[in-house]
């Protein structure tokens, strides 16, 4: 049968994240949202949400361009780096990653987890707000190897991943369309079932990250195994690519031309048509596709 070929296509992201500030004598979960960590890309409607945040009691901790944005909508902030205690470094490839903003995102309800997490100086992190660097659009605008790399995102999926899988405790947003959903919330945040729906989210965000940027690098260094389209399934979709399933190479040649995904979808159909009108009627055949259904058929009959 056919392979499971997808297009591989890039698109833009950005992350927020929201954390507590300096530790605190004694640590302690409660009910309610206490500490937020946001660190975005896109900072669309950020600024209400900083703003019903903080009138909502709730400490923010961010990071560079999304702290001095808050500050100018005059919501306070403590950057990551004093609350961490540690300068952000290598031109800012180094930020968020650290024991305090990572514990404070994965500890559990539990004493032990608490314990320690006092112990290293951090604060539980209720809620983390981010999005990913505009990485799609750094590559559609023909930005050069070195550009594109420094925009692929560290700190952010990890915060992602690190809070969508505490999603028991910890309220992931990567969308700033979900923005208004978490105000609605405060102060004691989403629910649990809207957790899950939000960590379900992220991780599909993260997924969908990652192969925009095998794509890319694949490319790159001009894989065999990776076949360019002209776009994925519309034209504003480039680039794109696709791939045969486990690094097996694509079940098929393109002869000529340089397809697009559904041109691809519309031949892979076309050929179990073919298939199976010949094993049931024993002649050749031909078939026609658009957008993945049959304009026609027809099996071979001699003049």
């Amino acid at each position: 049968g056919a392979a499971d070929a997808r297009p591989r296509v890039c698109l833009p992201v950005a992350h927020v994240v929201l954390p507590c500030v300096h530790p605190c004598p004694s640590v302690t979960m409660t009910d309610k949202v206490r500490c937020a960590l946001l660190s975005v890309s896109d900072k669309s409607n950020l600024a209400e949400l900083a703003k019903a945040l903080h009138e909502n009691g709730v400490k923010i901790l961010s990071t560079g361009g999304t702290a001095k944005a808050m500050r100018e909508a005059g919501v306070p902030v403590t950057d990551v780096s004093e609350y961490t205690q540690s300068p952000e470094v290598m031109d800012g490839r180094v930020k968020t990653l650290h024991p305090r903003v990572h514990g404070g995102i994965l500890a559990r309800p539990l004493e032990a987890d608490l314990k320690q997490l006092e112990e290293i100086g951090g604060q539980p992190i209720d809620l983390v707000v981010v999005n990913l660097y505009p990485f799609e659009a750094t590559v559609a605008k023909g930005a050069d190897y070195a550009t594109c790399v420094e925009n692929i995102d560290i700190g952010g999926p990890t915060m992602v991943r690190a809070a969508a899988k505490n999603h028991q405790r910890v309220s992931i947003v990567v969308d700033p369309t979900d923005y208004a959903s978490v105000i609605a919330s405060l102060p004691s945040g989403p629910t649990k079932e809207a957790r899950a729906k939000l960590a379900a989210k992220a991780f599909g965000h993260t997924a969908h990250y990652d192969t925009m940027i095998a794509s890319w690098l694949q490319r790159e260094v001009e894989s065999e195994l990776l076949t360019p389209l002209k776009y994925g399934c519309n034209p504003v979709q480039i680039p794109a690519s696709i791939s045969g399933i486990g690094g097996n190479p694509l079940p098929f040649d393109i002869l000529n031309g340089k397809p697009g995904y559904i041109n691809l979808l519309d031949a892979l159909n076309a050929w179990q048509l073919v298939k199976e009108a010949r094993e049931a009627l024993g002649v050749p055949a031909a078939a026609s596709f658009k957008h993945v259904s049959p304009a026609g058929a027809a099996g071979y009959e001699p003049l």
